[in-house]
């Protein structure tokens, strides 16, 4: 049994894409997931992961899964926080439901599984976490103020982080995704995916196979120089 690596969102876009290839390479993965039951077991059946339901915003959920997941299948060195939602609008028509639920989802996770897993990780000398930003917590999008602090955050709190886990063998890492091509993307009006397109200089959006690759990387045995750093993935459209 290779390496344990927890996935959050993983078992859809690009969270299964990151899960895929993990096992792929050897890890043993858990994938995490909140809503679609459906697509859960569909993505267990044919991947054969395990897949666990939980918030990932709520800390006891968390500290659970957590529980459960390494009494399954063993301590976890490996997380990768890509769990995320989106509740888009501009400030003056934002609620603070609106606000809570991004920043809950998408940095107060980072916290919740990072903090139920680092103790592990200093005891043992070895981690590796990588959190997943976005172009848009790097250059900001209109009408995504909760997600554009949420995914900044995300950047900050990897560096800090990082620092602290280093003396310990535990490297962090960000990466940030330009547009993909996922459901969620493919969702957008199709003349509004045209001008994002257009946008980005390689002319087309990125798969999430690419990110994947880019976590393979930063996990490795072999990767324990890397650590505090955000590799941006998104064709050229913003140099940061």
């Amino acid at each position: 049994m290779g390496r344990v690596a927890v996935v959050t969102g993983g078992t859809r876009g690009i969270g299964g894409a990151i899960s895929i290839a993990l096992k792929e390479a050897g890890y043993t993965v858990a994938a995490g997931y909140v809503g679609n039951d459906e697509a859960a077991a569909r993505f267990r059946e044919v991947t054969h992961i395990g897949v666990y339901k939980f918030d990932v915003g709520d800390f006891a959920a968390c500290e659970n899964a957590v529980a459960q997941i390494e009494q399954d299948l063993g301590p976890i060195d490996v997380l990768v926080n890509n769990a995320g939602v989106t509740r888009d609008g501009t400030m003056h028509k934002m609620d603070f439901e609106q606000w809570d639920k991004v920043i809950q989802t998408n940095l107060g996770s980072c916290f919740n599984m990072s903090r139920c897993v680092i103790d592990g990780m200093r005891q043992r000398g070895f981690g590796r976490i990588v959190n997943i930003g976005s172009i848009n917590g790097q250059a900001g999008q209109y009408g995504q103020v909760n997600y554009a602090a949420a995914k900044s955050g995300i950047h900050g709190f990897t560096k800090a982080l990082a620092q602290e886990g280093a003396a310990k063998g535990i490297t962090v890492n960000a990466i940030a995704p330009g547009y993909i091509d996922t459901d969620m993307v493919r969702a957008v009006p199709e003349n509004v995916l045209e001008k994002i397109i257009a946008r980005v200089p390689v002319g087309r959006l990125g798969k999430a196979e690419e990110i994947a690759r880019g976590v393979l990387f930063l996990v490795n045995d072999e990767a324990g120089f890397i650590t505090g750093s955000t590799l941006s993935i998104n064709g050229g459209q913003h140099m940061y």
